[in-house]
């Protein structure tokens, strides 16, 4: 992990921004160090995305929690993939024509995402506990929804997750997730206009996880409630602290 920036708001939290085998990232820990860790997932394109993503972990850094992301393959200054391409543009297709998202179309477009981020997230929470500052326990908050589920599948240091819905999701991580057993709170804009609705519901009833909440908000994709960042800071409370 190769440090790239650094910046202290007013108030005391710190961003560094990083790159780990060329992938960027940033850090924000508080001001009372070490801390719990709370990996911050998100849809890819962290230039685009990053005043939202500064903004959830001040948000965590405030009751105590370090938090940090990198970029996802294939987004950002990344390098794109072809196959990806080709399933997003079948993708938008399909929305736009208003038929039925194709199995398929979900598979070639997630899967491979899952099986290349998952492992650069555990190569990054690999470096980031061995900083001083970073006293774990570890959490996940975020999407994709399924980098979530493959995350708290195969990553024992990951004792808590707060997931996003509002992505297709395969049958295959629908499976998986009967193999989750962490703490889980699933948070669902009911009106989300990229979203299946059902199938977020499905993917939450197949947690095998024995303590699972269900946030579900009126509204569409972005019109998520600011209290839930005060509740999933709770939830992190319980689970981390």
């Amino acid at each position: 992990m190769r440090f790239t920036s650094e910046q202290r708001f007013d108030d005391g939290v710190l961003e560094r921004g990083f790159t780990l085998g060329g992938i960027p990232g940033f850090l924000w820990t508080p001001a009372a160090a070490p801390a719990p860790l709370i990996l911050i997932g998100h849809p890819g394109g962290l230039p685009g995305m990053y005043p939202r993503l500064a903004a959830r972990a001040r948000h965590s850094a405030a009751a105590g929690f370090a938090a940090a992301t990198i970029e996802l393959p294939w987004s950002g200054d990344r390098p794109r993939s072809a196959a990806a391409e080709d399933a997003r543009a079948d993708l938008r297709r399909a929305l736009e024509a208003g038929e039925p998202v194709d199995d398929g179309i979900v598979d070639r477009l997630v899967l491979p995402l899952v099986d290349q981020a998952v492992p650069e997230w555990r190569a990054a929470l690999d470096a980031l506990l061995e900083l001083p500052d970073i006293g774990g326990p570890v959490g996940y908050s975020g999407g994709v929804i399924s980098i979530g589920v493959r995350l708290a599948v195969v990553e024992p240091r990951i004792s808590a997750a707060l997931l996003f819905a509002g992505s297709f999701v395969p049958r295959a991580i629908v499976e998986e997730a009967r193999q989750v057993t962490v703490p889980l709170q699933v948070l669902l804009q009911w009106d989300d206009e990229g979203n299946d609705r059902q199938q977020a519901l499905d993917l939450f009833d197949a947690f095998g996880s024995k303590e699972k909440t269900l946030h579900a908000n009126m509204g569409g994709h972005t019109g998520v409630p600011e209290f839930e960042g005060d509740a999933g800071n709770r939830f992190f409370a319980r689970h981390l602290k």
